[in-house]
């Protein structure tokens, strides 16, 4: 059983979500401000946070700004914010997606669901890696392992969230190729999936910054402009 837990300071908007997805199977904890939630996330371990981004205490911001690097599961911002740059600001503080308010509760719970399967199935996949063997790729500095989920930047492990690595191994995978930003939303995070394509743009950012030399001047992922993205090999 999937354990989710639920941060969002309105009882009644946490009792709502609480209901949908507990009678859908799964185990919730709500909590109601930033600090309880960044205490029990010491001290429980989550398969997935619904993250409301106005809290007391401190923001879902913080919160998520604190957890992305230790905590390696989806993280699903809940806003009633709908300007693309506080949208823009949690995806590229490591949140997975964003849901605003007011919500169908029906297509919450699909996006829960959507994300959980899909982090079920890259967990399996990475236990397979370490069973199988490894097999490197190496782009200048930048040394990638699909197997096991690994990337080294000049020796040092750099620790990417699913997302991240998804999406690098993609281009890796398939170097010197031209994808648009709706084509690398398809094939990372699925056709029936509901969001932004944007949203690879944030993710291309992040990557950038931890890959890169100079993310200002991209030499791996270079933007072809009008038409997408390429990883130069």
């Amino acid at each position: 059983m999937s354990k989710i837990l639920i941060v969002e300071d309105e009882k009644p908007i946490a009792d709502l979500i609480d209901m949908s997805l507990t009678a859908r199977g799964y185990q919730c904890t709500c909590v109601y401000d930033g600090a309880a939630a960044a205490d029990l996330l010491v001290e429980k371990r989550f398969d997935l946070i619904l993250l409301d981004v106005m809290l007391p205490g401190c923001s879902g911001y913080d919160i998520c700004r604190t957890v992305r690097d230790e905590i390696d599961i989806p993280i699903l911002m809940v806003t009633a914010r709908t300007e693309s740059a506080d949208v823009i600001r949690g995806l590229g503080l490591g949140a997975d997606d964003y849901i605003t308010k007011p919500f169908d509760p029906s297509q919450l719970v699909a996006r829960v669901r959507s994300h959980l399967k899909r982090y079920a199935r890259l967990t399996a996949d990475r236990g397979r890696g370490q069973a199988d063997g490894t097999d490197r790729i190496v782009i200048g500095d930048v040394t990638i392992e699909p197997k096991t989920w690994r990337v080294w930047k000049k020796g040092a492990e750099v620790k990417l969230p699913n997302r991240e690595f998804e999406l690098l191994r993609f281009l890796a995978e398939n170097p010197n190729l031209v994808f648009s930003r709706e084509a690398l939303f398809e094939k990372i995070w699925g056709c029936e999936y509901i969001s932004d394509a944007a949203t690879v743009s944030v993710h291309i950012s992040r990557l950038r910054e931890k890959i890169e030399d100079d993310a200002r001047n991209p030499k791996i992922i270079e933007t072809i402009w009008g038409a997408g993205y390429r990883l130069n090999a």
